[in-house]
């Protein structure tokens, strides 16, 4: 979708309840991703940037649980209707080697999220470590952008229209170092206090 078409949609009075569908179904089975939508809305209106961060958080978990659900209910049969059977191997594996840390850092990047909330049900992960994965990860990728926005406004376009990507491969990395280095010190914390 072209930039001013965008734009244009963006000021609809609809635009908040698109975005809020638009999020949830993203999060299930949609290809759209809500970002150039929650950015033009958010640079029409500086002011209500994080609150639409906050709106695309919740109603992207919302969706997850329903994906996670889905898959629960339905299983891999599912799944396989939306990927390969070669993804859907690929993506158990990278799940079953990095566990709730997968579904944080496909929350957080251009990984595709609604695989690995779908996937969580079918393997049946654990719901209380889904959702703080999901509220992490979709509030940081989302907000974030809010908070850029609301700090930047319109300076900020040329770069978030440019490097989106690349600014949620390395949001996503900072994220995942950041949490690793908060468990180790944790771990090390507890580890002296057993040997004391």
């Amino acid at each position: 979708m072209e930039w001013a078409s965008l734009e244009k949609f963006a000021e609809s009075e609809w635009s908040l309840v698109i975005l809020g569908i638009m999020t949830f179904f993203e999060s299930v089975f949609s290809p759209l991703p809500p970002d150039p939508l929650l950015i033009a809305m958010a640079l029409l209106s500086p002011n209500q940037a994080i609150l639409f961060g906050v709106i695309c958080t919740i109603f992207s978990v919302l969706g997850a649980v329903f994906g996670y659900g889905l898959g629960k209910l339905f299983g891999k049969p599912l799944l396989s209707k939306m990927i390969s059977e070669s993804l859907i191997d690929k993506s158990e594996g990278f799940f079953n080697r990095y566990g709730v840390w997968a579904i944080l850092i496909a929350a957080f990047t251009p990984i595709p999220y609604k695989v690995f909330a779908i996937l969580s049900g079918i393997l049946q992960l654990n719901m209380k470590k889904f959702l703080i994965a999901s509220l992490i990860g979709r509030g940081g990728r989302f907000i974030t952008l809010g908070v850029l926005i609301a700090i930047f406004g319109d300076d900020i376009r040329g770069f978030l229209e440019n490097e989106f990507q690349t600014l949620t491969i390395l949001g996503g990395a900072f994220l995942v170092l950041t949490l690793v280095g908060i468990w180790a010190y944790v771990w090390l914390k507890s580890r002296n206090t057993q040997i004391d």
